[in-house]
Order: C-alpha cells, then structure tokens, then sequence
C-alpha cells in the first residue's frame, strides 16, 4: 500500500490531491475506526503550523524572559541551530549537564524512530546527559506502588485479558468504570480497535457488571451497568467496606492469604479497628463514600459467591495518595482468594488504552534506544514546577532523599506540559525562571507560545516512520504523504544538526540515513519475532505491502496463573516471593502518608472536607472523548464539539438548579488556584457534588499576570492541585480539586488559543 500511516488513534490510508492531504480513510480491516482520524487533513495544514524557526525578540536582544508576552523573529536554521549549540554548550560548561532539563514528556507520534522524545533523549545522552522525569503522569503511583507488593509492574503491561474475563468471568467490578473513550488510542497505534467487540461479547453475556464511578458515562450504556455513583476519591473506603464484611462474615479465603500473601494479620487488625479503634465496616464506609451499607454487604456477600474480578482505572490513583487504590485493590482481591483463577483476581487500566486486555505480541519492540543518561538525573513526572520553583529544595521519593536540580535550560519536544501539568498558574511563574526555553513543535501551542526558540517539526504525514504496539498484531509501516509545511524537519534532522555542531554526530546518528534507521529497528524486531514466534516478512517486503501483521497470543491470559499453580517455582519479585499487603520495605521508609498497608486517608481536598463551603463541587477532568490529550484540538471532532469555542463542562441538574445555570450558557469555574470558562451541559450522568471538565483544551489565559490567572477556553489544570500523591510516587493528583461554578455574566472574552503569536519574517 503506497499511502499507508499510522497513529495513535489508529492506522489509516493517506489520500493526497495536489500535494494536500485530502482524508485519512480508516485502515480497510477496521470495522470500529476512531473519529478522531477525521481531524487529520486539517492539521497537517492548518494555520496554527510553525513554519520556520522563530526566536523570541527580548531573548533574541538581551535574553530576557518575557515569555509568553512578546513577538518572535524568524531566522534561518543555521542561525537558529548555532544559537541552540552554544547555548548548549554554555550552560554545560557553567552549571553542567544536569542544568538542561530534557524531560520532554509528550505522546508526540506513534512512529517508533520519529518519536520526539527518544530523539531528544539519545541527542542529550550523547552531550553528556540532561535532568530526566521518572514515570509518567498517567501511571506515576501506581508504577511507584506495585514493584513493593507484587514485585513489578505485571498487572500493567499485560492484563488479564479480555477472552479470560468473557469465559469465566461472572461479577466484574469496575471501580473508574470500563470504557471505549480512552481506548480509542494506543502508544504505537494499532491496526483493528478491539475494545468495543469485547465489550460487547461481556455485555451479550449478561455479566454482572458494578461500575463505580461519578460518572454513568464511564461505561458504555450497552452493558447494562449498575451504576454506583460513588463520591469522588473515596473508592478505598468502599474496598474497605467490602474487605469487612467478607471478612466479619468469615467469606474470605484464609488459605490462599497464607500461602501466596505475607503481612494479612497487620492488615486485619486494622480492617477491624485494634489499631485505631474503629473498624472498616460497611456503616463506616457509607458515612465516606455515600454508597448505602447494605448495598456494600450485599456485594461482598456476591463477590464471595461468584468468580469475581476487580478492574481499577487508572485514574483513581490520580488522587491524592493514589496509591492506596492499586493497594487495596490488590488486597481485596487476595482476601477473596480468587487471584489466578480464570477470570478472577484482579487488574488495572481495562479501557485506559486500547491495548489493556489484548495479548501481548511477540515483537515487542520495534523501537530505537535513546541511550543512557550519563547524569542519572532526574525529578518524579509530575514535579516540573517544584524543581524550577525550588532549585536545592530536598525531597523524599520512593525511598530516596533527593535534591532539586538548578534548571537552566528546558528542552521540550513531542509534548504540551500546559495541557497535562497542574495549577498551570503556578507552572506559568516557574517556567519563567530558566535563563533559555527551546521547543521542536508542529505548531504554535500553549508551550511554544511560552518559549524563547521554537524550531519548526513535521508531523508524522511528513516523514517515513514504523508504528508498533506490543499489544496490537499490527506492525505499520508510515509513509510519507506530504511535503513538509514552510520549511519544518522531523527531529531526527534537527538533533542531527545539533548533533554536528557539539561534535557528538557520529555517536548520535551512526552514519545512518533516518530511512536506514528504519530498516535498522525492523530487523532487529524481525529477528526477535523468529527467535520465538517464526519468520516474517523482511524489511522491503514490510515497506513495500504497508504492513504486516502477526500472530498473537489465542488462549486467554489470567494475571498472576502461573503463580497461583506454583508459588514456589513462579515466585513474585517481592522481597518476601509473595504478594505483600503489608511491604516492610515501605515501612521502613517511615513515612506518614503512605504506611506499611493500605489504608484510608482524607484527600487534601474533598466533598468530606469544610473546603465545600467556599468550593462545593468536584471537578473530573477526564481524558477528552474527540482527541489525544490536547492534540489537534484546533482541529476535526475536537473542533467541532466545543460550543462557543470553548470546551464543555458536564454537571448535574441539581447543581444546575442551584445556580440557575442551562444547558448552552457560558459558566466560570473556579477556586483559589484559578478560574476558566467554560459551556455548560446538564446532564444526571454526572453525580450531583461533581462537575466534569475534560482536560484538552488548550491553554488561553486572559494575561500571564497576576495572582489568580484568569483562562478563557476551559483549561482544567488551571484549577487542580499541585502536589504529589505521597512522598513514595509523587505522582499527580489532579483528580483532588473542589471548585465552584457559576454563570458568567456579560460578554465572554475572545478565545485565542488558536492565534499565532505575532511574528517578525525571515527577511529575503
């Protein structure tokens, strides 16, 4: 197939007409394609595309940092490339390597070789190193927690799957809910989406299906769901209930947590009360969470009759001390004893992607290395604003007694921190404090508006590329389908060039051509595949056909089998070979907000709490329906669904009622962290107390000045709280904000996410 390309929400043919990409026509074996293909064609060549490099002028006369109030002036790429280097070298010969923070978290392109970041990352291995984020803002508690009490991170790279639920499977608990919206998209992409035809073979079946969440939307109405509307950051309360009643009623399973768990006892004492006087039971854990008591012991009673199996989203450890949810999770499941049983136990992220619930294929990776980090610096994912707030500060992570790095220059490519990042008010202030910011970007976004030096990067339509998943049988070749706009590179070229300049080109590039590259990672992926799954096509042949696709894995997966058949021979990589509900080793680290067992703890900020007075409403910012995070949110679905230019936000109307707020007005979110506009929807698929704003939009504040930043386009994060889940993953808790809402008055401002910052052109 000549037009052959991939993405993250899906692979595609590129139908081109006088070097315009005129539609991306789904992949032909796709029955269930996402819409999100359709926004494409428009931003390859919409307006808001950087085209040449561009540096702002204060920096460009006296270094200042104005940034984000100022004109850029565009330069040729000799000029631009020279003044990278040297600022490069400037700084790593002044402050050292690990003043270059290089993080660069971003889901920039589901190309394996063009891949924004792994780029950047080998290019700074190759100079000496840079300042690294550990984690990921998705996942960063959990990814924390589950190596101390299962041993890794198992039950994230391969989830009991889909087939195992659907055969034996008979209550499924869905705390977050399971859903097709996230799933839509896969790191790499994928071929065929699956996720809706599992979905529906579990709902065909008649599974009983708990779906506990604040929003009924979470899961697809054609499962037929019982909704438990569960106040918002109390789930562990509920586990906690539910580990009571099976307990008290002696409907546990005292023999597997003597044979595969260590650390019950210290658990139980708490479950029930001896350590603090008062025991988890259903009554106490109604008081939190508002789910009835007698609700809470009758589903236990059930999860104690049927092959029960318990799926946490990955979003309730976006909170704070997220991770108690993969804790208890994983304790509940242990007490009920059912864990490597077909479809039993327990597993996380089922409809957080598209490939959580696949099998896992046998050419894990087609991927290109970006090295080691000569420094071994890094900072916890989702502590940007900390480290450029408090260089030298000390902190506590996972262990460890860490210190702040100075941070002298950011180098982001591939991604938007001021879509995914947290009080973008507070990240507003820090991202002023560097002496240089450097952005490679397709376009003109929040991050590169904010920047000194923006050099222009293609889009993926715009180059060669591989997408893989390990989840997907679908290798993809990418194949260029345009010309570059105005006169951008891919990344590769760019570092390339960098590369050149600071004398580290050969260890960088390797004498290869990017196209060499690629027929480098394939074969090097082919001949893993035949080592364990037999032959596929060479590299030539794969380019030339557009894809290949191969074998995956046909008997069902239950995490955690083969432990349970042989717990001495298929130990788990705890300290203790078993599943620890009490881990010594976090113990041992002494720390307040996160012990040595799971437990409930108060949120920083709650409907529990007396902040409801002033803010009396939760606010979910969930990951957006019509995009990727915020990519092409100018563009297609995204551009479509926002009413008035700005993004929805979903409430309740009861809580409408109280405001006198109606579906279509243009409502002001806020708290003392900041305010967005917003247009409202009332909907009772929203919990009353909460009020959904998905996060996507782009960043639009009315001024970069002041206290409280005011944002016109309904930019969530301009409201959530920056602070880590606990001192052992530090990973974000955007889904702790109370806020409250009313209905604006007067004449809306512009929206101008969109707008091109002005721009001095290149002079002929």
């Amino acid at each position: 197939m000549d037009n052959i390309h991939s993405s993250h929400w899906g692979a595609f043919e590129a139908i081109v007409e006088d070097g315009q990409l005129k539609e991306a026509r789904p992949f032909e074996r796709d029955v269930t394609p996402s819409p999100i293909l359709n926004a494409i064609p428009e931003a390859v060549h919409h307006p808001v595309r950087v085209v040449r490099p561009s540096i702002r002028e204060g920096w460009l006369k006296n270094r200042d940092r104005n940034r984000g109030n100022d004109r850029f002036v565009e330069v040729p790429w000799d000029e631009a490339l020279d003044i990278v280097a040297e600022e490069l070298q400037r700084v790593k010969r002044e402050h050292g390597n690990e003043a270059i923070f290089a993080g660069s978290y971003g889901w920039s392109s589901a190309g394996r070789f063009h891949h924004a970041k792994t780029q950047m990352q080998r290019f700074m291995n190759c100079f000496g190193g840079y300042t690294d984020q550990k984690h990921n803002y998705s996942l960063a508690a959990g990814l924390a927690i589950l190596p101390h009490i299962v041993g890794d991170v198992r039950p994230l790279r391969q989830a009991t799957s889909y087939q195992a639920v659907a055969e034996a499977t008979e209550l499924l608990i869905a705390f977050g809910g399971v859903g097709t919206r996230n799933a839509q998209v896969e790191p790499g992409g994928m071929g065929v989406h699956t996720t809706d035809s599992w979905l529906r073979k579990l709902a065909d079946k008649g599974l009983d299906l708990i779906s506990v969440t604040p929003l009924r939307s979470d899961t697809p109405e054609y499962m037929n769901a019982d909704w438990w509307a569960v106040r918002p950051n109390t789930d562990v309360a509920l586990m906690l209930g539910l580990a009571h009643t099976l307990v008290s009623e002696e409907l546990h399973s005292p023999e597997f947590l003597e044979k595969y768990a260590v650390g019950y006892g210290k658990f139980e004492a708490y479950l029930l009360g001896k350590t603090d006087g008062q025991a988890k039971t259903a009554d106490w854990a109604s008081a939190i969470c508002e789910i009835e008591a007698e609700r809470i012991r009758e589903l236990a009673r059930k999860m104690a009759s049927k092959r029960t199996f318990l799926a946490t989203s990955y979003s309730l450890q976006r909170s704070d001390h997220g991770e108690q949810t993969f804790w208890m999770t994983m304790t509940l499941a242990a007490i009920l004893g059912q864990i490597g049983l077909p479809g039993g136990g327990f597993s996380f992220g089922f409809g957080s992607m598209h490939g959580q619930g696949n099998p896992v294929a046998a050419h894990l990776p087609v991927s290109h290395s970006a090295g080691q980090n000569p420094t071994g610096s890094f900072i916890p994912v989702a502590r940007i604003a900390d480290l450029l707030l408090n260089p030298g500060q000390e902190y506590d992570f996972d262990g460890e007694r860490r210190r702040y790095p100075e941070t002298k220059i950011i180098y982001w490519c591939g991604g938007n921190p001021f879509h995914h990042h947290q009080d973008l008010n507070r990240l507003v202030e820090g991202w002023r404090r560097p002496d240089t910011v450097i952005v490679n970007e397709p376009f003109w976004t929040p991050t590169a508006k904010l920047a000194d030096i923006v050099l222009p990067a293609t889009t993926t339509l715009e180059r060669n590329d591989i997408g893989a998943s390990s989840r997907d049988r679908f290798v993809m070749a990418m194949k260029k389908a345009v010309e570059p706009q105005g006169k951008a590179r891919h990344d590769f070229e760019i570092f390339r060039g960098l590369a050149q300049r600071v004398g580290v080109e050969r260890e960088f590039a390797m004498d290869r051509n990017a196209m060499e590259w690629l027929r480098t990672i394939y074969e090097t992926a082919r001949q893993r595949v035949s080592e364990v799954a037999g032959e596929i096509p060479d590299f030539d042949t794969f380019w030339a056909n557009g894809y290949v696709e191969t074998d995956m894995p046909e008997t069902p997966y239950n995490v955690y089998s083969d432990y349970r058949s042989d717990p001495e021979g298929a130990k788990l990589p705890t300290p203790s070979g078993k599943l620890e509900i009490f881990s010594e080793t976090i113990d041992g680290f002494g720390y307040d907000d996160c012990i040595g067992h799971p437990i409930w703890m108060e949120p920083a900020e709650w409907l529990g709490s007396d902040q409801v007075k002033a803010f009396p409403l939760h606010l979910m910012s969930n990951q957006p329906q019509h995009k990727l995070h915020s990519q092409m949110d100018f563009a297609g679905p995204s551009k479509e669904e926002k009413v008035g230019g700005r993004e929805v936000a979903v409430l309740s109307s009861v809580e409408a009622a109280k405001r006198g707020i109606a579906t279509g007005d243009i409502i002001r979110l806020f708290n003392n962290r900041g305010e967005t506009l917003a247009s409202a929807k009332i909907s009772d698929d929203v919990r009353e107390g909460v009020i959904l704003l998905p996060t996507g939009a782009w960043f639009d504040p009315a001024s970069l000045d002041g206290a409280v930043g005011k944002e016109k386009h309904g930019n969530p994060n301009v409201l959530t709280l920056d602070k880590g889940t606990s001192r052992l993953g530090q990973g974000s808790i955007a889904h702790t904000t109370l806020v409250e809402v009313e209905k604006f008055e007067g004449t809306p401002p512009e929206v101008t996410a969109f707008v091109v910052p002005e721009i001095v052109p290149l002079k002929s």
